[in-house]
């Protein structure tokens, strides 16, 4: 596939690395095993959902996407391997039903990729 640009020639791209109009690419469906983020993490928040009023703030301000919705629990639900600690659920936690727990109070504690990078 080749481009024509006034300013700069002709543009030789192979069909596989070509970008459709408007640059829009496909958005991942499923996790992606690449993208595992919380070998650094060194507190975890924790939700008691007795208190959880399920006001979705955790979802909304979590920058990785870690919190999920279980409609069919009722329930908030943390992706483990993408949260990266950073702990801004908590401080938007209005019923303050998340907590801060130290990643090695836990026996699975951090998340170990299988090799290194």
């Amino acid at each position: 596939m080749s481009k024509g640009l006034p300013e700069f020639g002709t543009i030789n791209v192979s069909e596989e690395r070509a970008v459709p109009f408007g640059a829009v690419t496909p958005a991942p469906v499923n996790e992606q095993e690449l993208f595992i983020t919380s070998n650094w993490r060194i507190i975890r928040p924790v939700i008691d959902h007795e208190k959880c009023t399920r006001c979705l703030n955790c979802y909304i301000f979590c920058p990785d996407a870690c919190w999920l919705y279980n409609e069919e629990t009722n329930m908030m639900e943390l992706n483990l391997k993408y949260c990266k600690g950073c702990l801004i659920c908590v401080n938007e936690c209005p019923p303050n039903a998340l907590t801060e727990v130290p990643e090695l109070d836990f026996e699975d504690g951090v998340v170990r990729l299988e090799k290194p990078f």
